[in-house]
């Protein structure tokens, strides 16, 4: 259990998600670290298929659960995506990019930032497994107040889900 971050989700639909940035499993692009572990904070490119009939958005979460915390990190996330999105360029994460579609909706992660924060395990900390995650809902708008977080967003999803799909980047950051 404590190795699946999906473990306490309701079962739903399948989405294949990946990404040309990194292999499944397989570490995560140096620019994908956070700017003082040496990277550039960029979001790395995702591509889904397989969204069941009624998908009307998408939302996109990026979780590490290795943090040492009791509830992981949110590094990145954002809701209202066009049911007609099936993927997101690289550096998307960046809202000031014009890179998501319009619309969308980002949420402040765990720095307080509503953009992608990259990978920056602590020094020592062991490798951590970098969770993008992409849901098809049954709306079109999630009707959410500002400042909520992504756990709270995840909360909220769970009545609206329809399909879910993950690809996973690692990072270690040597100590």
């Amino acid at each position: 259990m404590a190795n699946d971050p999906f473990w306490r989700l309701p079962q739903v639909g399948a989405l294949e998600v990946r990404s040309p940035d990194f292999e499944e499993g397989g570490e995560l692009p140096t620019w994908a670290r956070a700017r003082d572990a040496g990277g550039q904070d960029l979001s790395p490119e995702l591509r889904w298929l397989g969204a069941p009939e009624g998908t009307r958005s998408f939302v996109v979460r990026a979780y590490d659960p290795d943090a040492p915390t009791m509830s992981g990190f949110w590094h990145w996330a954002a809701y209202d995506l066009p049911a007609s999105t099936d993927g997101l360029p690289r550096g998307a994460g960046t809202p000031a990019s014009g890179l998501l579609p319009a619309g969308a909706v980002t949420v402040a992660n765990e720095a307080g930032a509503e953009e992608y924060t990259g990978a920056a395990p602590p020094a020592g900390h062991g490798e951590h497994r970098y969770f993008f995650v992409v849901s098809a809902l049954d709306v079109e708008h999630l009707e959410l107040p500002a400042g909520i977080t992504p756990a709270v967003l995840g909360f909220v999803l769970r009545e609206h889900e329809l399909a879910r799909g993950a690809t996973v980047g690692t990072s270690v950051t040597p100590g």
